[in-house]
């Protein structure tokens, strides 16, 4: 049965495939009418639609908003176009719109709701507002009630371009002339009013004169208005809506006016400003005519979509549009199998019966890699027959190829207009395979031709020189055809299974042979560069795209710059650890290597991985033995590729594409190119992911080789693939890796330190006994032959093979050694103790890594260290010390300090008094300061060997020492010195025989070298010289007392003389009162014989006090009276004349000691004293001897 003969109608008749508006004639009408299918989605949205629209006929309503909204082809305009059919229930071939209906809507509710609709009045206005409005009226706020105003104003026979033109209609129709103007404007003109206003600038005077004559204008009037109208016209939503009204109410009887709006979204676009002035035009219109009148809008995407994008409060656009309409893919599958492809029952039977006999044969050919989306294929025997011939998936594929042709492909507006229907391609492509018998499948390149009339020359081109050229065959061309189409369809990768399902043209087609035939002539597309390859995936280039990648094509690419990539991918994205995690505690650096090329950084570590690519070449075959070979001198990790190149090529092809982009960065090119750029872009992200999965696989299942081994490892994931053979690598080459049993941190390192360490018990081996015992043995030998060893070596060998230890565990290994006085450190020529704070810090710190120098300790030997032990307890009297050479060191030390310190509080008395034994705590201290200023234990044993009879000395000789000071011994010591100090101090006048005998024997006993036997006779002396001492004295002062009482006496009878003791006589018996009780007091012989003269002083002194106040009194001289001229002068006795007293102590009178001798001797005396005597006599003086 050949295809043409299954169809019950003819497949090859006329349908028209989207009636555009305007297109209204009968026939097409009645078309339309009888051929719309209401599937089941449509039989809903009447349903829907009709229900809402009888709210607004029975009562009033302001939600009367109708959005449609479907893909691109999904027939939302043609639904539009069958509403203001069934809405005006205009008659089409003597019946009524609404009755071609009756036997395609089932229920009988909705039919009766479409049966008052079609029998209310109303007027239909259904347009495209992108055609209705003007090209510029977008930048326009108000272009939304712009059009709608426009296509009112059409419907109404009113001037729809020129809005001030139509109000002056307007109210002409009120004023009943307007039949009138347009006859008198004929008559003037010769032309048909409706002709002539759009040329409304030329025919000035024509409509003036018109306007004077018909309407109540006077000529001037109608002159102004002319000048005026344009620039005076204003329009609102709000006027608009009214004006909306008011025509309505005057059409009465319940009148309704529908605006059908299509592709309302396109035109809106993402302007808020239009979608704004919807809202409001929506709004106004609810408000004011109460459900009279509706809008009804198409659009690609429903309402939610397009107030979300907008951003705004869209609230009261949503509310207005309350009923909501969408168009799914299913319903246009449901058209196309009703409308074109129904089928005679024996056509139908016929191919249920082919279906069940090819069942499994389909299921096989029609089949899509797993990276498609799903696609549907047919269900049973009954979706073969209304599908045949041809396959599900076309429908819904035919609809993205649309969709993105309209976007990428098309030229001009015809396809964006809708022109190209979904019914159209389908039935074209059943026409071209007509004549073919049953079996057939219409291959997917078959749509090409339905769609190529609406397409960019550019793309046509490709085609048409594919045609003419030689190299290429009649499938090649419908292959490309294919490729073109879902060049833009994203679901739908452009690979050989997906090219073979969608070329399939025969139920019995061999689908491996196909995908040969599809392999060979797609090398040949790529070959001419019609096609390009991005990895599994084949792309339809167009001329700028070809000429683009002739540009890549010839681009050179250095094979460094390819390998450094791959590096780059290698070890930043599929291995990106820098190092090897062996355990918990270590982790190796490795060097990351490809092809003899090192990535990146500081490359000297002792492991790496090295991945061997097909690109590598040492002019040696890499054979099995050649790779255990490379492994022995290198100690890397060898990764050998498989032998495939393709990741490589894709890399290459990266490469290009980068240096393109960036050759094209700067420059401003066409906006096809640009485009072709943003998909080299994407192009480049795609390969870059292609080549890490490529590699990823092939690290999978690589060969890898490590310590002269080839390594039996499944294949896994790289990164754990790489992780086990490093675990071999490691193994192999640090084979003392194990001697560190128990990791450590800086803490262990206190913790050695502060004594804090956990003790082993008996039969338990010490934490990395054997690293201590490998590094112990290295230091010994080091030090054995006189080669220095710093932290910094020991960091350095044992880091390294066959160690790999850890920078802490060594440390605490070194660490170890030092607390077991297994070895000495020495920083800065100066050997450390253990004590030392800072000695963790010497350890770990990098500044001291290479001034710390380690040597093996020397044992000091045994009877060095009982020494220590005796001298310990000779001198400072302890026998519990530590065993070991440092503890006892470092005890012996404190307590020697201990004794600096106590023979430095000694010393102190010396600088007050000379007493004994000052030569032997200086001899001490200074041999003990010496022995403690040693660091090292050698050095301080044998020094304590050399000093120790000094120190045995000390230690007898101190005990006096230290008793003198301890006991009473040195306050009798101190006690009699003061004493021979006092009997020097009056030796001059002590001449008592006693005394200096007691003197001498305190002296010898004070200056003796050792004097502490004799001590204890100094009280006894000390009390027989106070005594005998205080006796003289005592003898000494009587005299001395009996001369201060005599000037005493002499100064009181002077007081008595002259009535003066009221005034004088306490001050000078304080004086005398303090004089004898400084007598009793006095210790020393100088100080009573001085108090002689002091005693004649004060008298001395006294006498003048009493003549200086004697002098305050003396008589006033009487005043000279003047002489009165009559009475006698009396005659006064002469005034008499005062002298001054001068007071000499006769003890004073002579100086010095005089011996008389002889007569002349007591005459030299007796003028001695009458001269002195003459110097102080003057004729005003009276010399008073006291």
């Amino acid at each position: 049965m050949l295809i043409k003969d299954m169809f019950k109608k003819p497949i090859d008749r006329d349908i028209k495939g989207v009636i555009k508006v305007g297109q209204d004639d009968d026939s097409n009408v009645q078309q339309e009418l009888e051929e719309y299918v209401v599937t089941r989605e449509l039989a809903k949205h009447f349903d829907t639609f009709f229900e809402a629209y009888k709210k607004g006929i029975v009562g009033t309503t302001d939600k009367m908003g109708v959005w449609i909204s479907g893909f691109f082809g999904s027939g939302k305009s043609h639904f539009l176009k069958i509403l203001s059919y069934l809405l005006e229930n205009r008659e089409v071939e003597g019946k009524r719109a609404i009755e071609y209906f009756n036997d395609k809507i089932q229920d009988n509710m909705v039919l009766a709701d479409m049966k008052l609709a079609g029998d209310t009045s109303a007027d239909v206005i259904l347009f495209n507002i992108d055609s209705k409005s003007d090209s510029d009226s977008k930048a326009n706020k108000d272009a939304i009630v712009k059009v709608f105003n426009k296509v009112f104003n059409e419907m109404q026979g009113f001037c729809g371009s020129m809005p001030w033109i139509a109000d002056l209609e307007r109210q002409m129709v009120t004023d009943g002339v307007y039949e009138d103007f347009k006859k008198t404007f004929k008559d003037i003109s010769g032309r048909e009013w409706v002709d002539a206003r759009e040329d409304f600038y030329y025919e000035e005077d024509a409509i003036v004169e018109a306007l004077s004559k018909s309407t109540k204008m006077s000529p001037e009037a109608a002159r102004n208005w002319y000048a005026k109208a344009e620039e005076s016209y204003t329009l609102s939503v709000e006027k608009f809506a009214r004006r909306v009204r008011e025509y309505i109410e005057r059409k009465g009887k319940n009148h309704h006016v529908i605006f059908l709006v299509d592709e309302i979204g396109q035109y809106i676009g993402d302007n808020s400003q239009l979608m704004l002035n919807l809202q409001t035009v929506v709004e106004d219109l609810g408000t004011e005519c109460g459900g009279k009148a509706w809008v009804i809008v198409t659009s690609q995407q429903d309402i939610d979509s397009v107030t979300k994008v907008k951003g705004n409060d869209f609230s009261k656009i949503q509310g207005r549009f309350n009923t909501r309409l969408s168009l799914s893919s299913a319903n246009v599958d449901e058209v196309i199998r009703k409308r074109i492809l129904l089928k005679e029952d024996v056509a139908k039977d016929t191919l249920k019966l082919l279906y069940e006999n090819k069942n499994s044969i389909l299921k096989n050919l029609i089949t899509f890699s797993a990276d498609t989306p799903e696609k549907k294929v047919y269900k049973d025997s009954e979706d073969f027959a209304e599908c045949y011939p041809f396959i599900p998936y076309q429908f819904n594929l035919l609809q993205q190829v649309l969709t993105s042709i309209r976007i990428h492909g098309a030229s001009g507006k015809h396809l964006a207009e809708g022109e190209r229907s979904m019914i159209s391609s389908f039935q074209e492509s059943a026409i071209k395979y007509m004549n073919s018998e049953e079996g057939t499948l219409i291959p997917f390149s078959a749509f090409y031709d339905t769609i190529e009339a609406f397409l960019d020359s550019n793309i046509r081109t490709v085609i048409i020189h594919a045609q003419e050229n030689g190299n290429l065959n009649d499938f090649d061309v419908e292959l490309l055809k294919v490729l073109f189409m879902i060049k833009y369809v994203k679901e739908i990768p452009a690979n050989i299974e997906n090219l073979a399902t969608l070329m399939v043209s025969h139920i019995d087609e061999d689908k491996i042979d196909l995908k040969k035939k599809i392999e060979e002539s797609l090398k040949r597309l790529v070959k001419e560069t019609l096609v390009q390859k991005n990895g599994d995936q084949y792309i339809f280039l167009t001329h700028e795209e070809q000429d683009i990648n002739r540009e890549i094509k010839n681009i050179s690419v250095d094979l460094g710059e390819v390998i450094q990539k791959i590096s780059e991918i290698v070890f930043e994205e599929i291995y990106p650890d820098k190092k090897y995690k062996y355990s918990s505690r270590y982790n190796f650096s490795f060097n990351q290597v490809v092809d003899d090329r090192f990535f990146r950084g500081n490359q000297g570590n002792d492991i790496g991985l090295k991945i061997i690519t097909p690109y590598y070449d040492t002019g040696v075959e890499l054979t099995d033995n050649e790779l255990k070979l490379m492994t022995m001198r290198e100690n890397n990790l060898i990764v050998k590729l498989p032998n495939d190149t393709t990741f490589l090529d894709e890399m290459e092809e990266v490469l290009k594409i980068e240096t393109f982009l960036r050759r094209k960065g700067g420059t401003s090119l066409t906006q096809k190119i640009e485009e072709i750029k943003d998909r080299k872009r994407r192009e480049l992200v795609e390969r870059k992911e292609r080549v890490k999965f490529l590699l990823t696989e092939a690290i999978k299942n690589a060969d890898m080789y490590a310590n002269s081994q080839r390594l039996e490892i499944k294949s896994k994931h790289p990164v754990d693939r790489i992780n086990d053979g490093f675990k071999v690598l490691i193994e192999g080459i640090y084979t003392k890796l194990g001697y560190i049993t128990h990791f450590t941190t800086t803490k262990d390192l206190y913790d050695i330190f502060a004594d804090n360490e956990q003790i082993t018990l008996n039969g338990v081996e010490a934490p990395n006994k054997l690293a201590l015992d490998e590094m112990a043995g290295y230091i010994e030998r080091n030090t054995t032959r006189s080669i220095p060893v710093t932290m910094k070596t020991i960091l350095g060998i044992y880091g390294k093979a066959p160690y790999g230890w850890l920078e802490e565990d060594i440390e605490w290994l070194v660490a170890k050694l030092f607390k077991a006085q297994e070895i000495k450190l020495q920083l800065n020529s100066q050997y450390l103790d253990v004590q030392d704070r800072e000695i963790v810090k010497y350890l770990t710190k990098r500044d001291y890594a290479d001034r710390l120098l380690i040597e093996k300790r020397i044992k000091v030997p045994a009877h060095q260290i009982s020494n220590a032990r005796e001298l310990c307890k000779e001198l400072f009297n302890i026998t519990a010390v530590p065993s070991d050479e440092d503890g006892l060191m470092r005890r012996f030390k404190d307590l020697a300090r201990d004794e600096i310190a106590k023979i430095n509080e000694l010393l102190v008395y010396y600088k007050q008094s000379k007493y004994p034994g000052q030569d032997i705590l200086e001899e001490g201290k200074k041999t003990l300061e010496k022995v403690c200023k040693i660091n090292d234990a050698k050095e301080f044993y044998d020094e304590l060997q050399r000093e120790k009879d000094i120190l045995l000395d000390y230690a007898d000789d101190s005990v006096d020492v230290k008793k003198f000071f301890d006991s009473n011994q040195k306050d009798f010591f101190d006690k009699a010195v003061h004493k021979i100090n006092v009997y020097n101090s009056n030796k001059t006048y002590v001449l008592d025989k006693e005394v200096i005998d007691l003197v001498a024997q305190m002296q010898k006993i004070v200056e003796s070298r050792e004097p502490y036997s004799d001590i204890h006779k100094l009280p006894g002396l000390i009390d027989k010289f106070v005594s005998r001492f205080t006796e003289l004295l005592e003898e000494e002062c009587k005299p001395v007392r009996q001369v201060i009482e005599s000037d005493y006496s002499k100064v009181l009878e002077e007081l008595d003389k002259y009535e003066l003791k009221p005034v004088l006589f306490d001050r000078f018996k304080a004086r005398f009162d303090d004089l004898l009780n400084r007598l009793e007091r006095a210790n020393n012989f100088y100080e009573a014989i001085a108090m002689k003269e002091e005693s004649d002083r004060l008298k001395l002194r006294c006498f003048d006090e009493i003549a200086e106040e004697l002098a305050k009194r003396k008589p006033v001289e009487p005043p000279t009276t003047p002489e009165e001229p009559d009475k006698p002068t009396v005659i006064n006795d002469p005034p008499r004349k005062y002298k001054k007293t001068v007071n000499i102590s006769i003890a004073n009178i002579l100086h010095g000691a005089k011996s008389i001798e002889s007569e002349a001797d007591i005459e030299d005396v007796v003028n001695e004293i009458r001269n002195r005597l003459k110097r102080e006599l003057k004729d005003d003086v009276i010399i008073k001897l006291v």
